[in-house]
């Protein structure tokens, strides 16, 4: 009821605004006031415009984040992915939540309440920009932002010219169709992709639109955005044995046709801005609701998991000429699971059998109220030195129902044998985390072309919902603290009349992960290194030749010893396994006559290890894509074609070794796409 109230006075506050039909010229913005404050400190932000974007037209994430060094969005079936920003690619306890996803300048889930799969839920394809900060960003932004922020900016009606209709044809019977229109201050932006694969029963039907009202509010100038996404997947897991991704049988297998992921998203953020000659101020309130369902086709028994979130809140930024800034968040959340197993297992051990019994694994709700507070202050100490200083504290409280009996159990209250069920539920209880985190930072800016900067920073995740009542044996409470990851970065960046070339090395470190160990508790005490180089570049040979690439070094090791869930032995200074030394990617872009171009792009995944242990590896690979386009008809016609896997290389989207076996998903082949837009 709370949500669907404040839903309707967000809408209300731009729609009755008696000036609503001008659109006053300071609402023009590629970015929230906090992303702002941050923009221009060293060269760690990566952002990608909407004419880059359009110019990718990615189908998955993972297309457009190959232009980030240092980051690397690892495709699983259909829209599923893990990421990973100057970090390994994380998975289980304590992965979820080590990124933050920002749309509009708000977080797209409540802090405790992550999707591992986030990107999913945002219209990429459609942004205004894209942009990534990589390392901690936790002064501004909060809970989450450990290794790194991806924030999408959602068209609206001064970025958009006019309107356009879109259709997009390729490989595997993928379909997919656009549309953006403007009409004064209102603005609407959508599409629809259904597409097959190239293995067998893999499917999704995906559909985003975002709509935006721009306008004024009394003396304020209003941004109101709604956004909206629903997936229908049919999902494909990973194939196994040595090397399988290269068998051209066993790469189109399914091993699970019946599993799927069924998701909703739904987000409305009004941002508010007050400007003048002493201040900026903006406050945004926000409501959201996602729902998800989907099979654990990868766990004995497949049972079924139904996910949902409400949640509200609003976020505040001041910032004064005098450097100083300023700002505050409160948000509200109910969060609920349900894991239910339909059918008893029938094979395998007697243990297994016993100890996964059909039924209810978990009910349970849990709300959630988080706040913070941060300053930061920015000083010219000289004219080519500038000095910078933040602070965020942060509290968050969980309230946890759960609905089954406690323990580990059957959802009778009957007990298992061999020592008890697989799943434990705590008993009703509250937790509470609060962190600080610092930053500290000088830029040299020498003349107008070159500038030199050093950051020290803390980033912190509080532990999610799922990590702390989503238990295993005879764990009946966690004693889990907040991650924290402490930063060290050096940069450097020319901009020249032909150019841009930016170079960081950061050194990191993490204390409190969390993991499951081998008694399959959830724990806290895991610690990893985390040091790095990488370089961007565009370099303009000729008004209509360009090359542009980026490379990145990283090695990511454990810090502690320890016996990890699945038998995984972890040894301090070994390396986390998926976690490629080498990342890069080389594009040459030619615009042979006005109005049209040719792009070629290769990118390379280096070799990286499979397991804790460092006992298997796989050897990585290069992929060439190629993308062309022209205008006809003075450009209310657009004609394109991008080949993806150019020359046919077998490879593996991601590759892992579990259970004794290598497991991997599989890349696509060559696959083209056309694609006709026309601008009436």
């Amino acid at each position: 009821m709370f949500s669907h109230f404040l839903a309707g006075v967000l809408f209300q506050a731009s729609a009755l605004s008696p000036q609503s039909g001008s659109l006053p010229q300071e609402i023009v913005e590629v970015s929230s006031t906090r992303e702002r404050i941050t923009d221009g400190f060293l060269a760690s932000r990566t952002r990608l415009d909407a004419d880059e974007i359009g110019l990718i037209a990615p189908a998955h994430p993972s297309e457009l984040f190959q232009r980030v060094p240092g980051a690397w969005i690892n495709r699983g079936s259909g829209q599923e992915h893990l990421t990973a920003i100057r970090s390994p690619v994380l998975t289980g306890a304590g992965a979820c939540g080590a990124f933050l996803v920002l749309e509009d300048g708000v977080p797209i889930r409540p802090p405790g309440f992550c999707n591992v799969n986030g990107l999913l839920e945002l219209n990429i394809a459609q942004a205004s920009t894209v942009s990534v900060m990589r390392g901690p960003s936790a002064v501004i932004d909060g809970s989450n932002a450990l290794h790194g922020v991806v924030s999408v900016q959602t068209a609206d009606a001064d970025r958009l010219d006019g309107q356009e209709f879109r259709i997009e044809i390729g490989s595997e019977d993928f379909y997919r169709g656009e549309f953006s229109m403007e009409s004064g201050p209102v603005s609407l932006v959508g599409n629809f992709t259904d597409t097959r694969s190239f293995r067998d029963n893999e499917a999704y039907a995906h559909a985003q639109i975002n709509a935006s009202w721009l306008g004024r509010v009394g003396t304020a100038t209003a941004r109101t955005a709604l956004s909206l996404v629903e997936l229908d997947q049919d999902t494909a897991g990973y194939i196994l044995g040595f090397d399988s991704y290269k068998d051209s049988v066993l790469r189109r297998q399914n091993l699970n046709p019946e599993a799927f992921r069924k998701a909703t998203a739904l987000r409305v953020i009004t941002t508010f801005t007050w400007y003048s000659d002493r201040y900026t101020l903006e406050l945004t309130p926000f409501v959201r609701r996602s729902d998800m369902e989907f099979l654990q086709h990868y766990l004995p028994g497949k049972p079924l998991e139904t996910n949902g979130q409400d949640s509200a809140g609003v976020r505040l930024a001041w910032q004064t000429p005098e450097g100083w800034s300023f700002g505050a968040d409160l948000e509200m959340a109910k969060g609920q699971l349900v894991e239910y197993q339909a059918e008893e297992i029938t094979d395998g051990s007697e243990f297994l059998r016993e100890t996964r019994p059909q039924g209810f694994h978990y009910d349970y709700e849990a709300d959630a109220l988080s706040l913070g507070a941060w300053a930061r202050y920015q000083r010219a100490l000289t004219a080519q030195l500038e000095f910078t200083a933040g602070l965020r504290a942060e509290w968050m409280r969980y309230r946890y129902r759960n609905y089954l009996p406690p323990g580990n159990t059957r959802d009778d209250g009957s007990e298992c044998g061999f020592g008890g069920c697989l799943y434990s539920r705590p008993a009703n209880r509250s937790d509470a985390f609060s962190e600080l985190a610092p930053e500290l930072g000088l830029t040299w800016r020498l003349g107008d072309r070159n500038s030199l900067g050093l950051r020290a920073a803390r980033g912190f995740r509080a532990p999610q919902a799922t990590e702390l009542y989503r238990l295993q044996r005879s764990q009946v409470v966690t004693d889990l603290e907040t991650t924290t990851l402490d930063s060290l970065e050096a940069s450097y960046a020319r901009h020249t009349e032909r150019g841009v070339i930016s170079a960081s090395a950061f050194a990191m470190h993490k204390h409190k992960d969390i993991f499951r160990d081998a008694e399959g508790y959830n724990v806290s005490d895991g610690k990893s290194r985390h040091v790095g180089l990488e370089f961007d570049f565009q370099w303009n040979w000729t008004e209509q030749l360009r090359l542009s690439g980026n490379v990145a070094w990283s090695r990511h090791q454990y810090d502690f010893d320890r016996v990890a869930g699945g038998g995984e032995v972890i040894r301090k200074g070994n390396m986390v396994d998926t976690a490629p030394a080498w990342l890069g990617t080389l594009r040459l872009f030619w615009q042979p006559v006005s109005r049209s171009f040719v792009e070629a792009e290769w990118t390379y995944t280096g070799e990286y290890w499979l397991d804790a242990a460092n006992l298997h590896r796989y050897g990585g690979h290069l992929l060439v894509n190629l993308r062309a386009g022209i205008d006809v008809a003075e450009g209310r016609h657009r004609l394109g074609v991008r080949l993806t896997n150019l020359l046919d290389n077998h490879f593996a989207e991601r590759a892992d070794y579990a259970f004794g076996n290598y497991r991997y998903f599989p890349g696509a082949g060559r696959q083209i796409y056309v694609h006709w837009a026309y601008r009436p």
